[in-house]
């Protein structure tokens, strides 16, 4: 199965980057490109242990709909998401947040596999895991900026 681990350095405290990782609307707000939005379960504001979230998008010019729920949390140091419902033959990821001097870093594990086998396993080899971490890598972008502007507004 393809694993990648991101680290971001964040220039804010463990508990606001938690915190912003697991808002519905910051989320949401990082994924312009692919239209991401909640179509139920958690829809807006903070998830918690056991919530369930369903979001539809447009990735790879293709509608998707994946329900994730938080099956681990222990704030602010980690919690986890995993795939429900959706496209992935698997989808794990771990989010952890480890404080630093002058900040956190945040710490995104994401374990998944694409459906159909061989062929599947194909497709990770050659597509997607490039296309996941550069998702991953522009919603840690965005979060970073929210976290670092100080600003109350969750989805900037």
């Amino acid at each position: 199965m393809p694993t990648f681990t991101l680290m971001t350095h964040i220039a804010a405290s463990p508990e606001r980057c938690f915190d912003l990782s697991r808002d519905v609307d910051a989320h949401t707000a990082s994924m312009p490109d692919s239209g991401e939005r909640a179509v139920a379960g958690v829809t807006t504001g903070m998830m918690e242990l056991h919530d369930e979230v369903t979001w539809e998008a447009r990735h790879l010019g293709l509608p998707w709909r994946m329900t994730s729920r938080i099956v681990a949390f222990e704030r602010p140091r980690t919690f986890a998401d995993q795939m429900v419902r959706g496209p992935f033959g698997r989808w794990h990821h771990v989010h952890r947040f480890e404080p630093t001097d002058g900040g956190t870093m945040m710490i995104d594990e994401v374990d998944y596999r694409s459906p159909v086998g061989p062929i599947g396993r194909i497709v990770d080899a050659v597509f997607m895991e490039r296309y996941m971490r550069r998702l991953m890598e522009t919603r840690n972008t965005h979060l970073k900026l929210l976290a670092e502007s100080g600003s109350t507004e969750r989805a900037g």
